[in-house]
């Protein structure tokens, strides 16, 4: 159950991921010149499209899986994601790309919300933050290789391959899933479908002060990471001239993530939900605004940005799953609805948030930097108003 639901959420992960290498050929070849720095930073558009695509039909796919059960959305997902990807391949203009992008991205908000909602069925609090954890360690992979699987097909095939590569996966898992993933929804749990029901489930995420309060503070501070998704080929390649080695650069960054929810995993039943995901984020405000001063004093070096910046990312895998575990925790009954609210806010509102920072590069990482500050510094003042100003708990 771990690898397959780390699978299901890998193809959010694979969708951005495997892309990296390939944007700028994307780009151009569908018409996006790329002459002007305007250009090269809309090319972060190819990202951004599936981001926000992904983020507000959570808020449909919600209710529906809560009425209908688990399996049924999630077919429907796999198949949309396949076809879509299909579609992306034989574009050749880029804004019908990326409105097709758009519509990938809503197919795979279902995929994304079932998993989610499977592992919320199954369990609750600090044994879902431990499962949610094992599950990134192991979806860490493919952000550590994604890149350098689009490295790959760019060598032996035209960038369309990129796309292929996500067909086939998404088939894969649709076939996987068919045959192995059980019903976790049984039948006298499942909610109504009607308009009212739905809205008064999403009152009820509303009224819940801490699932509201772990919800926003995500939707802010995974702002920063989509920032840097959206921009890295440009850091690595624009700032710090690292064409070909692009991908092993981001591997270890998405190493470390990994070795931080691994380490989550084996610390959150013993120390805390708070605690942890407290303290990291602590520690990401004060290594980000070091190395924002580092660089706007002395000027950019690979060799110290990259072990800075790869421990100030790390603690997003002290974040991610325990915010979202303690945002579950209160409303386990409608965790279809409570996953589509936390997912529709860590994607649309968090990747509106990576876009306007990434719109500010200007050939340094310093935009970038000052970006993780201040929406560390917004995520912090949200958990400490959820948390009426008491950090650090060991509930």
């Amino acid at each position: 159950m771990v690898v397959m639901v780390a699978a299901l959420m890998a193809l959010n992960a694979l969708a951005i991921d495997i892309m990296l290498p390939a944007l700028g050929e994307i780009a151009s070849a569908t018409g996006l010149t790329g002459a002007s720095p305007e250009d090269a930073n809309r090319q972060q558009l190819i990202i951004f499209a599936y981001i926000l695509g992904f983020g507000a039909p959570q808020l449909f796919w919600g209710p529906i899986s809560d009425r209908f059960g688990r399996r049924m959305p999630l077919s429907i997902g796999l198949i949309g994601y396949a076809l879509t990807a299909v579609l992306c391949a034989a574009l050749r203009d880029f804004h019908a790309l990326l409105a097709a992008r758009f519509l990938q991205g809503v197919f795979a908000s279902g995929a994304r919300l079932v998993a989610v909602s499977v592992v919320r069925d199954l369990y609750a609090g600090r044994r879902m933050a431990g499962f949610m954890s094992l599950v990134m360690t192991i979806f860490m992979i493919v952000p550590m290789i994604a890149p350098a699987m689009g490295q790959v097909v760019l060598f032996i095939a035209p960038w369309q391959w990129i796309f292929g590569v996500l067909a086939l996966f998404g088939l894969a898992l649709l076939v996987w899933t068919w045959f192995r993933l059980p019903e976790t929804l049984p039948e006298d749990s499942r909610k109504p479908l009607n308009l009212a029901s739905a809205f008064g489930n999403y009152l009820e995420v509303g009224r819940s002060r801490v699932t509201f309060g772990y919800m926003c503070a995500s939707g802010i501070i995974f702002g920063a990471l989509f920032s840097f998704i959206g921009s890295s080929e440009q850091v690595f390649r624009g700032v710090f001239g690292q064409e070909e080695t692009f991908a092993f650069w981001f591997a270890g960054i998405a190493a470390a993530l990994a070795g931080a929810n691994f380490f989550n995993s084996r610390f959150v039943e013993r120390v805390g939900m708070r605690r942890l995901s407290h303290g990291a984020m602590v520690v990401f405000i004060l290594m980000s605004s070091a190395l924002a001063l580092r660089t706007w004093l002395f000027g950019e070096s690979l060799y110290w940005f990259f072990p800075m910046f790869t421990l100030t990312f790390a603690c997003f895998g002290m974040m991610g799953a325990n915010f979202s575990a303690l945002a579950m925790e209160p409303l386990g009954k409608i965790a279809g609805t409570a996953s589509a609210a936390y997912g529709f806010a860590t994607t649309t509102v968090s990747s509106l948030l990576g876009m306007v920072i990434g719109s500010y590069y200007n050939g340094t990482t310093l935009p970038l930097m000052l970006g993780f500050v201040a929406l560390g510094v917004g995520s912090l003042i949200v958990v400490l108003i959820t948390e009426k100003g008491k950090l650090f708990s060991s509930r």
